[in-house]
This record gives structure tokens, C-alpha cells and sequence, in this order.
């Protein structure tokens, strides 16, 4: 994304005049969703300054300050005592999408009755610059650790994912991968507006 990210993070890129962040927070404000935390260490302070403590969205954000990027799993790990011990959102600040989030909050207090689910993933058909995808769907909606559709970098998790975990950098592909095998991630496929705003590319596509 650079030169753009140079001197503004992704999370801020404007698509059609405003920040890609402030559409997910202003969706989840709309669904009674107030408390949420961002994950921020490159360019940490413009997040600060342009969303500070939430007010102006009518959330209360909190930030779990990441001196190195921790990567998906380290970041969250770290985040674990702010979000508590129930299922919570996971959403990308880069992605851009017309999904309803309506839908994870259902799925977080479903997760929350079947302790044996770990996960909730929500897949979209491959972009162009992801052909080969990363997981498949199946029978009564399971995740397969089959390529055949990409993770849309969204969805519900349960903090027991992160059982014995140790501070530090990581991913979260692994622990997804075992929850996996074990029959404990859940998956659904949209179809509808998605963009992974990473490259100069795919953010021309939003803002022609």
C-alpha cells in the first residue's frame, strides 16, 4: 500500500471519504456493540488521535498497544484480559464489506452455548490475488482444511482457543488448524461486497 501507508495505516485509508475503521465501528455502534478493542502498533498514535476513546462513534474503545506487531494470534492473546471470557468479534480494520455483523453477534452467543466450538469463519470467493483460497465448508457448515474459498478476515472466536498459548509473536492459522481437525470451527460463505483493501489495486477498485 505504500506510498499511502508511509504516513497513514491502513486501518484510516479513506474509501469513499471515510476511514475504512469507522465503517465497522459506526455498523457495530448501530447494533448496540459499544465496548471494542483495536489492535495498534505501526503508526499507532494517528489511530489515537483520529479515533480517540470512541465518543464521537458512541463506542468505547479500548487499545491494546503492540510495541512489535504480534501478528493475528499474538495480537489477540495479549488483547485476551480486555476482551473477557466470551466469544468475541474478530474483524479486520483493512477489510471493506456491506456484511451484516448482525450475523456474528448471533453466532458469538450461539458459540457461547456449544463449548465445544472454538470458531466461527466467514469465507468469500477467492479474489484474484488469492486463487487458490484457504478453507472449504462441510457438512453442517464445519470448516475443512481444504483450499477452495479465502477467510474474509472476520468473524467469532472463543478466547479457550488460546488455551496455554505464551506471550509473544504468532499466528492464529495454527490453533485455527487443530480447532479444525478437531470438528471445533464453524464456517459460512458470502457472497456479497468484500474487499481486503491491501494493495494500491484493490483499493483503486473502491475509490476509481
Amino acid at each position: 500500500m505504500r506510498p499511502l501507508t508511509d504516513h497513514t495505516p491502513k486501518a484510516l485509508i479513506p474509501v469513499a471519504g471515510k476511514p475504512l475503521i469507522v465503517y465497522h465501528l459506526e455498523k457495530l455502534s448501530r447494533l448496540d456493540i459499544k465496548n471494542i478493542i483495536i489492535n495498534i502498533s505501526y503508526l499507532a498514535e494517528n489511530i489515537r488521535e483520529a479515533l480517540g476513546d470512541g465518543t464521537q462513534f458512541d463506542v468505547n474503545i479500548t487499545y491494546s498497544y503492540e510495541p512489535e506487531a504480534l501478528e493475528t494470534g499474538g495480537g489477540i492473546n495479549q488483547a485476551l484480559p480486555l476482551l473477557g471470557d466470551k466469544p468475541f468479534l474478530v474483524i479486520s480494520s483493512d477489510i471493506y464489506t456491506d456484511y451484516d455483523f448482525k450475523n456474528l453477534l448471533y453466532i458469538s452467543n450461539n458459540l457461547n452455548k456449544q463449548s465445544d466450538l472454538l470458531a466461527h469463519l466467514i469465507l468469500a470467493p477467492n479474489p484474484d490475488y488469492h486463487p487458490k483460497g484457504d478453507f472449504s465448508l462441510g457438512k453442517n457448515g464445519f470448516v475443512k482444511n481444504i483450499p477452495e474459498y479465502t477467510y474474509a478476515s472476520m468473524g467469532v472466536i472463543h478466547p479457550d482457543l488460546f488455551l496455554g498459548c505464551q506471550p509473544g509473536r504468532f499466528s492464529v492459522v495454527p490453533l485455527l488448524l487443530k480447532a479444525i481437525a478437531n470438528q471445533q470451527v464453524t464456517g459460512e460463505l458470502y457472497q456479497g461486497l468484500w474487499h481486503n483493501v491491501g494493495t494500491v489495486e484493490e483499493l483503486e477498485k473502491l475509490n476509481p
